[in-house]
């Protein structure tokens, strides 16, 4: 069975910085069929946000970026989120982040971040960075 895992906003910030890296690697493998990524509109909205600021860094077209947003979109298992259970976590972002790998019955979060999510162990949800969870899958990081 493929693991399921929600992508937090630095990982897709990342991988689209540079083709370099365990972010880009991961980012190249949505959709792919090795994981079952799960998004909310909520998560959406963030991913979106981030991605188009100025300040992102990311060197492609606003065009280019909204194309790589539908496809996450597409290929994601979207999940709708009924109720909250805010705050767990210090930041709500994150919160929002956790939110969506409970309720889509996720294995893990791929996040730079991991101190942030201390805690979601007590869902069963695993933190781990885009390097490890590759190696998880058995590619290379």
């Amino acid at each position: 069975m493929v693991p399921g895992i929600v992508l937090d906003t630095n990982v897709l910030l990342a991988g689209l910085r540079s083709s370099l890296g365990a972010s880009n690697r991961v980012l190249s493998l949505v959709g792919t069929g090795r994981f079952r990524h799960v998004v909310s509109v909520a998560l959406l909205f963030e991913y979106e946000a981030a991605l188009t600021r100025a300040e992102s860094r990311i060197r492609l077209p606003r065009p280019v970026i909204e194309d790589i947003l539908d496809y996450v979109c597409a290929t994601g298992q979207r999940q709708q989120i009924y109720f909250l259970w805010r705050p767990t976590l210090p930041d709500p972002s994150d919160d929002l982040v956790l939110e969506v790998a409970v309720h889509g019955q996720c294995d893990r979060i791929v996040t730079f971040n991991t101190r942030d999510f201390a805690g979601s162990e007590r869902f069963g949800i695993e933190v781990e960075t885009p390097s490890t969870f590759l190696r998880s899958l058995g590619g290379r990081s």
